[in-house]
Parts: C-alpha cells; sequence; structure tokens
C-alpha cells in the first residue's frame, strides 16, 4: 500500500464529474487499498477517488469504531429530512462550512467485489456518503455554503468540532 497526494483546490480534477468503473480489476484494487490508507493517515471519514487525481467513480469510509468500506458507482436513490451540519474537507484544507444535507440517505452501489450493496444512512454516515458523492460529481461542499459568513477558516491540524471527510 502506498499514501497518495490528497489534491486540493483548485485542482481541475475537483471539478470533473468522475467516470463510472466498468471493471473491478487489481488496479481498482489497489487504489482502494491505497484511499483508505491514506484516508486514513490524513484523519479523514471519506475519500473520493478524484480526490487523489483518479477521475473514477469510487469512494472509501470509515466511520469511527468501524471498518473502512469502498463503495464503487455509489448513486442516491432515496434522500429525506434534513441536518445542518458543519462540514470540512480533505480537499479543501484550513476551512469549514456550514450547511444542509438530507439527514437520511439510501445509497446503491457495488463494494469492492463487485457486489451489489445498498446502505440505508443517517447522520454522519449520510453525511459522508453525499460529501463523497457530490465530489464524484465535481461538486465540494463550499458550493453549498448559504453565505461567506457560515464559512470558517479553522486551524489545520487542530481538533475541531467538525471532522474532514
Amino acid at each position: 500500500m502506498a499514501l497518495l497526494s490528497i489534491r486540493h483546490l483548485p485542482e481541475p480534477v475537483l471539478r470533473e464529474k468522475a467516470k463510472k468503473i466498468s471493471n473491478i480489476d487489481g488496479t481498482i484494487q489497489k487504489l482502494i487499498d491505497d484511499m483508505i490508507e491514506t484516508m486514513q493517515q490524513a484523519n479523514g471519514v471519506g475519500l473520493a477517488a478524484p480526490q487523489v487525481g483518479a477521475s473514477l467513480r469510487l469512494a472509501v469510509l470509515q466511520m469511527p469504531e468501524e471498518e473502512p468500506f469502498a463503495i464503487i458507482n455509489p448513486e442516491i436513490v432515496k434522500s429525506s429530512g434534513e441536518q445542518e451540519v458543519v462540514e470540512g474537507c480533505l480537499s479543501v484544507p484550513g476551512y469549514a462550512g456550514e450547511i444542509k444535507r438530507p439527514a437520511s440517505v439510501t445509497v446503491k452501489g457495488l463494494d469492492r467485489n463487485g457486489k451489489s450493496i445498498r446502505i440505508k444512512a443517517s447522520d454522519l454516515l449520510a453525511e459522508a456518503l453525499e460529501h463523497e458523492i457530490d465530489h464524484l460529481n465535481g461538486n465540494l461542499y463550499i458550493d453549498r455554503v448559504e453565505s461567506n459568513d457560515k464559512l470558517y477558516k479553522t486551524e489545520q491540524n487542530s481538533e475541531d468540532e467538525h471532522q474532514s471527510i
């Protein structure tokens, strides 16, 4: 496994719509392993392939106290409710913003072995899935911030109340 370089704004790959993965081969498996290692090293709860320079529809996530997992070609099929969250992003270091997201989502996709999966999520997992799927569509959480007074400069390596996703 290897640590990958996390891309930061204004890198163009962060604004591209990522390509669907049609073949889950050894290259994709290695990318998944490297992305998990990179996410863990950066203390993130999620990482999308475009954030490491690969314009592919792939994300890895790890909730506190749980095992990491990958989701390939994820798609939100249902969302409900609303939650206000303070979000950060590994690709937008030094900032956090208040945004609104659905409180719960159902996401379908493939696991790392190509098996169909469906995830019903709420709270942090819902937020993280939505955040990573936004990345796959070329969107960032800062696009959802309603006004500049809801975007904050943060201490980059401090333990803030938000987590970088």
